[in-house]
């Protein structure tokens, strides 16, 4: 089984017809991606560690919660896919394709 990791903007549904593309053929492929409910990514950390009384701390909770998912499930990728998307800034994607361009994965 391949495993795939599919990086970057969460605002259009290109994993969904990735995903979907490769099953029609009946490929034999892992799909692992970063959490795409901005609620459930924001809030992460606060929901496993606890509260927090200023949002920049919620936010740091959540952002290292994040990065500890997202580096295992691009150590544990063969290939990387990242896509860089036109309307905001794409921090992340930038970090998921250095990190995987550092880790020699096939991106």
């Amino acid at each position: 089984m391949l495993k795939v990791y599919l990086a970057g903007e969460i605002h259009t549904n290109w994993r969904e017809e990735i995903i979907d593309l490769c099953a029609k053929e009946k490929l034999d492929i892992k799909f692992t991606s970063p959490v795409t409910d901005h609620e459930a990514s924001d809030n992460c950390g606060v929901e496993i560690l606890g509260e927090e009384e200023k949002n920049m701390w919620k936010d740091r909770k959540g952002a290292n919660i994040n990065s500890i998912r997202t580096k295992k499930s691009i150590q544990d990728s063969e290939v990387v896919i990242v896509k860089f998307g036109e309307k905001y800034k794409q921090w992340n994607a930038a970090f998921d394709a250095g990190y995987a361009s550092a880790l020699s994965k096939s991106h």
